[in-house]
């Protein structure tokens, strides 16, 4: 077998007879370029397009776990803050609770009134190490403890209320020296909002300064700022009797004091959600509010 290869023109003439060993090179180089013409271009253009697509969905997974822990560290810090908060009023708890045993001269060792040192780091104000803190076993031990301290409070109420202030712990008369009734209880034109809205108390008006007196005896369960109040006084008498007197200029008792009826407590004030100096007067029964005229007017 033999291959000829004829070129001829006008004016020339070429013959070639390759041999055998010049045709399979020559042949394997057409195959190589044939396949080489035939290859699709577009292999590669689909493979990387595939590739810039997995990486765009890697990337968005990525910032959606990203959003997913930031959201959940947020509601986390936000329960532990609520639960820091719940632990320092513990911890005023015991600083009550402590003073109340001391006043009246009790055993300190019958009672547990005390201030450990992991709670007492444990403030609204602290820095909350989310790895380190053991949410669900501090609430525990919390409410344990809150339960505790509720049944020996309980008791010393009990034995104030036998310590020579039952008879003076019965509501009489005005919480002011000099002054006059300036609001009633119950429904009233707001002076803010110009709604109608419940009063939950009486107004005393005055001179600022007045001496803002108790009337009846009992203990300091509040003596600050509250939101509404401005700087407010609220004495427990026992027997789910609690009086409360509002917007002083400033207060001259503590949290934990055991006061007796007359006595001056505050300076009447205008502080807080007020228009001008007095004393709101609230009487509270059983975590409920009452007329507090009727025992304004008590002998």
């Amino acid at each position: 077998m033999s291959l000829t290869l004829l070129y001829r023109s006008k004016k020339s003439r070429f013959i070639y007879r390759p041999t055998k060993r010049q045709i399979l090179p020559c042949f394997i180089a057409i195959c190589g370029l044939f396949l080489i013409s035939s290859r699709s271009t577009d292999l590669p253009n689909e493979n990387l397009a595939r590739l810039s697509l997995a990486q765009s969905g890697l990337q968005q997974q990525q910032t959606q776990l990203d959003d997913l822990k930031a959201s959940t560290e947020q509601r986390l810090a936000a329960v532990l803050q609520k639960l820091a908060e719940a632990e320092s009023r513990l911890v005023k708890v015991n600083a009550l609770g402590a003073r109340l045993v001391e006043q009246a001269q009790l055993n300190p060792d019958e009672f547990s009134f005390s201030v450990s040192g992991e709670e007492a780091q444990v403030l609204p104000d602290t820095p909350v190490n989310l790895s380190q803190y053991n949410m669900v076993s501090r609430i525990e031990i919390m409410l344990d403890e809150l339960a505790d301290k509720e049944k020996q409070l309980g008791a010393l109420e009990s034995i104030f209320m036998s310590h020579h202030i039952t008879e003076e712990s019965a509501l009489a008369g005005r919480p002011i020296e000099a002054g006059w009734l300036s609001s009633y209880y119950g429904i009233r034109t707001d002076p803010f909002s110009g709604k109608p809205t419940m009063h939950k108390g009486l107004d005393f008006a005055g001179a600022e300064g007045e001496p803002v007196i108790a009337t009846g005896a009992g203990i300091v369960t509040w003596a600050a700022t509250r939101y509404g109040y401005g700087e407010l006084v609220e004495i427990d008498h026992g027997n789910g009797l609690v009086t409360r007197y509002g917007h002083n200029k400033s207060v001259k008792v503590k949290m934990g004091d055991v006061v007796t009826k007359g006595q001056s407590i505050a300076l009447m004030g205008n502080t807080g959600r007020s228009t001008g100096a007095h004393v709101h007067y609230e009487v509270i029964k059983q975590g409920q509010p009452q007329d507090p005229l009727p025992f304004v007017y008590r002998n």
